[in-house]
């Protein structure tokens, strides 16, 4: 058992960001610098450019996708009284996902309009949602949490975190119909955020503002 303010707690938190930090910079290898053959033209240079607009767009959607997982990850060993080798085995293999993303992403500036690229990224994506349930439901199970989660905001919290589960398969089936609607499609989580941000549980917004005021002061 690893409590909060241990050398081996800071080490599953410094490993873990170090994944994330490998992962983002990663995304970055996928974008090329285009060759031509008159390297003083201007137009030649500028239609090379425009020709990597897909590698562009995967770059930024992962990385936004990679920073929310990021986020969420932080947010969640913010809760965090103590953890477990069941937690530190689970949060191995969610950080093992995580360092996979770069792959699908390369493959979906690639073959943008491939639907079995689009496919790919997307389930890739789906997995490393589900594992964030994975993470959550450990902690709760095990009573690692610094303070005791009630049902109504677990299972808020496993609702929210499934969420991009649902929305990234459903567009596995769109991206053979229209892979520029499918991609649209994983937006869709962000307008959902919004429309039920009214809709927590009593107490959701305290249990995580002292969360955060716990950790700042430090465990008791």
């Amino acid at each position: 058992m690893y409590r909060r303010g241990s050398d081996e707690f800071g080490r599953v938190l410094a490993f873990s960001d170090g994944i994330f930090a490998i992962a983002m910079t990663l995304l970055v290898i996928a974008i090329t610098v285009p060759t031509i053959n008159d390297t003083d033209s201007v137009k030649d240079l500028a239609d090379a450019l425009a020709d990597n607009t897909e590698a562009y767009i995967s770059f930024f959607i992962s990385f936004a996708v990679i920073g929310r997982y990021w986020i969420a990850h932080h947010q969640f060993f913010a809760l965090l009284n103590r953890m477990d080798m069941r937690l530190v085995w689970a949060n191995l293999v969610y950080l093992g996902f995580v360092a996979f993303l770069p792959f699908p992403t390369d493959l979906l500036g690639t073959y943008f309009d491939n639907p079995l690229a689009v496919s790919v990224y997307a389930i890739a994506v789906a997995i490393v949602s589900g594992l964030e349930v994975l993470l959550l439901r450990c902690a709760h199970d095990s009573g690692l949490m610094q303070r005791k989660m009630s049902p109504e905001i677990y299972r808020w919290g496993v609702v929210m975190s499934f969420t991009p589960v649902l929305f990234f398969l459903a567009s596995v089936p769109v991206a053979f119909v229209s892979t520029t609607l499918a991609t649209l499609l994983w937006f869709g989580t962000v307008p959902l955020a919004i429309a039920t941000r009214n809709r927590t549980p009593p107490g959701f917004d305290e249990y995580f503002g002292d969360q955060d005021r716990m950790q700042k002061e430090g465990p008791s």
